[in-house]
């Protein structure tokens, strides 16, 4: 071999280790962002974990009773909600679902009993219930759509302010807002009008609203509805989370949606509870069948 021949050889070689060198540093680069990604993943996930409840923070309804016009809505219903429950109201339609919600939140008059964190609900204006931890969304999003998100969250979060706090013109984004945006998926959005957001979009605004205001109480009338699958998966998730330490309900109709992510089910007909328990107990019900969910078990 030639002293030229062996030059190239010496060349060669030496851009292949370079290039070998090359493919660790990137490989290195790679295993280091996927590390700081799992980490970012990991610390969203627990974000709501260290803004907890407490033992006591359970929804106890005894003999509640909605009346209008003579007609019974809600008939001497007695329900209880556990610390860290997802738990999901289904039934037909005229089942009661929303009144319940409606009577926990002080929209409709109720007689009987509504208790959260041992205070009583029934009776009470709605804005004193708010204050009480009780927060709640509607079927359609009540965002101001002719604000930020940043700015809907800072007007959430001051309702729970006092005094001159409360009429402080905000200087920018609170540590709260800041980390709820980023448990809502919202943070890339801040400065985006909520009114352009995409539907669900604005139902994770309307959730991240209770969760600056500091609910321990989540009551959601239908979160997912009119959402795509992508949403829908990532709304369960961030209910998930929320419900790790809070107590959650939701009324529900999209079946789907409450076997995947449901921890109990309360079923209601009529004004009354026909069932409860696991999902496996719902479906294997068969006065639950017979009665709610019919063709979704055929």
């Amino acid at each position: 071999m030639s002293e030229t021949e062996l030059e190239q050889l010496r060349r060669d070689m030496q851009q292949m280790r370079d290039e070998a060198k090359q493919m660790r540093d990137e490989a290195a680069r790679m295993k280091a962002e996927i590390a700081e990604e799992r980490e970012r993943l990991a610390t969203q996930l627990a974000a709501l974990d260290d803004r907890g409840g407490q033992w006591n923070d359970y929804l106890e309804i005894r003999g509640l009773h909605v009346q209008f016009d003579g007609f019974v809505a809600v008939k001497n219903l007695d329900l209880t909600v556990m610390h860290g429950d997802l738990r999901f109201l289904i039934g037909p339609n005229g089942a009661g679902k929303t009144t319940i919600i409606d009577a926990i939140t002080g929209l409709v008059p109720a007689t009987g009993s509504a208790t959260f964190r041992g205070e009583q609900l029934l009776g009470k204006k709605p804005n004193d219930i708010v204050k009480l931890g009780v927060g709640r969304t509607f079927q359609t999003a009540s965002v101001v759509e002719e604000l930020s998100v940043l700015q809907n969250l800072q007007i959430a979060e001051g309702f729970r302010k006092k005094g001159r706090e409360l009429f402080a013109k905000p200087t920018g984004a609170s540590q709260n807002v800041e980390y709820m945006m980023e448990v809502c998926n919202l943070k890339d959005d801040a400065n985006k009008l909520a009114g352009t957001l995409p539907h669900g979009k604005k139902q994770w605004l309307e959730i991240g609203m209770l969760l600056v205001q500091d609910a321990h109480l989540l009551l959601l009338d239908e979160p997912v509805a009119g959402m795509t699958p992508a949403e829908r998966e990532a709304t369960g998730e961030l209910l998930k989370r929320c419900s790790r330490n809070r107590t959650v309900i939701i009324v529900e109709h999209d079946m789907d949606f409450m076997r995947q992510f449901a921890d109990s089910v309360t079923v209601l007909n009529q004004g009354e509870i026909l069932a409860e328990g696991s999902v496996e107990d719902i479906q294997n019900n068969e006065e639950v069948v017979r009665i709610y969910l019919g063709g979704e078990q055929q």
